[in-house]
């Protein structure tokens, strides 16, 4: 197979080390979700292990979709936050079964799927102005760096301020040190070292970072100073294979979606959130990540756009059907791009490695929140240069652009920031206006409209 031709690595200056690199990176930033979507869909009462298999499984699919369709870096798997949703709101909160949000999920893919092959979303992502395009850029490194704290464990909640750092002093009263303490250290150390690697421009810098990390941490547990507290949340660093290699069935979950409220006007508004959230998440993620490769063209469109819809709403659909939430394509994705990946070998080197999860769960399983962090909080910082290209001397540019940048971290959330940006930039140029100057086009307006219905009746 000749992969230069397949996926003109020439073309888009860059080689198969670079790519391999960069997929490796991605998916080791990404790793975490094999853990953490077990973690938050079980409490709705899936088995754990079939969630684990449908992760892996739906992110490798959409992941190779990616890979083929589009030949962009992008990687995809159940999305944070929805499958919070998905939880805590639909499940836990509306008292629907995990089975009917399925349903919902799985509607929304399909709905998803014809907007793809409708040039709808593409209409949309070529609709949003360039400047509001770089702010998004700047936005998710903002909402990447704080992911990475709070992961980290050096952001944390605290009642009057909302957020605090953490406090070591307390950290050594309270005799949590040699597990939390320890781990927010280690994640510290493992900022500094990703930094100076990149200082250096050593290849593959950020993955280095986050095996190096991991490694201080596994030598800290080896030595006593980090101590496992299975009970408190505080796991082993070391692989455990003391099951042995088996891949966890998937029957629990596979194909268990029910449809007897597909009729209902809770289902429409279930479904339509889940589709809300994904789109734009979906597109801010798309116009960050390709906004900091430089795969824009000169009129700010992403080419081939239309693969890489595709590719994410097909993976919805295959993940309700395997058992799992909305399948998103992930922010992290930004970290294997500041790699050097260009092209669909980086997200086929990380689809591979989510099918091998597989069977090596208990490797992806070790690897520590803690030592992907500093990755995330780097990569962050790669993110936020995009800042220099927003017109900052055009106030009617720049407004709306710090508004959806500052809306990614604070609210925590993409879509948010984006449909923040997107209302402010119509209202401040229609009344100063500059409306008309600018020809802001017709779906700007119906996205400021629609924003705006959502916040007054979801």
């Amino acid at each position: 197979m000749n992969l230069n031709k397949l996926f003109h690595l020439k073309e888009n200056h860059t080689d198969v080390k670079t790519e391999i690199m960069a997929g490796i990176t991605t998916f080791m930033t990404m790793a975490y979700i094999l853990a953490v979507n077990p973690n938050i869909l079980s409490a709705s009462g899936m088995d754990r292990g079939s969630i684990f298999t449908a992760t892996a499984l739906s992110a490798f699919i959409a992941t190779c979709l990616m890979a083929l369709l589009s030949n962009y870096p992008f990687v995809l798997a159940p999305g944070m936050g929805l499958n919070a949703y998905f939880t805590y709101t639909v499940v836990l909160g509306m008292g629907y079964t995990w089975q009917q949000a399925l349903a919902a999920v799985f509607a929304e893919g399909i709905i998803f799927i014809l907007l793809s092959l409708t040039n709808v979303r593409e209409a949309i992502f070529n609709a949003i102005p360039m400047n509001l395009k770089h702010a998004v850029s700047v936005g998710i490194g903002l909402f990447i760096a704080f992911i990475g704290l709070q992961n980290a464990k050096i952001v944390v909640n605290n009642d009057s301020t909302l957020v605090s750092v953490f406090s070591f002093k307390s950290s050594a009263a309270n005799g949590t040190f040699h597990t939390e303490g320890i781990t927010v250290l280690l994640a510290l150390i493992g900022v500094l070292i990703t930094a100076i690697f990149l200082v250096k421009n050593v290849k593959g810098g950020i993955l280095w970072g986050i095996l190096l990390t991991w490694i201080l941490g596994i030598l800290c547990q080896l030595t006593g100073i980090y101590r496992p507290d299975v009970e408190a949340g505080w796991y082993s660093l070391l692989p455990d294979f003391s099951a042995g290699i088996s891949v966890p069935s998937m029957a629990p979950t596979f194909m268990k979606m029910d449809f007897s409220i597909v009729f209902s006007l809770d289902f429409v508004v279930i479904m339509f959130a889940f589709l809300f959230v994904d789109m734009f998440d979906t597109l801010g993620t798309l116009i960050g990540v390709a906004s900091k490769a430089d795969m824009l063209d000169k009129d700010g469109k992403l080419p081939k756009i239309k693969g890489a819809l595709l590719s994410d709403a097909v993976g919805t659909t295959v993940g309700a059907i395997c058992g799992t939430s909305t399948v998103t394509t992930f922010v992290e994705s930004a970290s294997g791009v500041a790699e050097g990946g260009r092209t669909g070998l980086t997200s086929l080197v990380a689809a591979i490695l989510f099918g091998l999860s597989l069977f090596l769960s208990p490797i992806f399983l070790a690897i520590p929140s803690f030592a992907t962090a500093p990755a995330l909080i780097i990569v962050g910082f790669l993110m936020l240069t995009s800042v220099t290209k927003i017109d900052f001397n055009d106030m009617t540019e720049a407004i709306p652009a710090f508004i959806a940048i500052i809306a990614m971290p604070f609210l925590y959330s993409i879509s948010e920031g984006i449909s923040m940006g997107v209302i402010s930039y119509v209202i401040i140029n229609v009344v100063t206006g500059k409306a008309k100057e600018k020809k802001i086009s017709a779906l700007m307006y119906v996205l400021a409209v629609l924003f705006i219905l959502k916040y007054i009746f979801i």
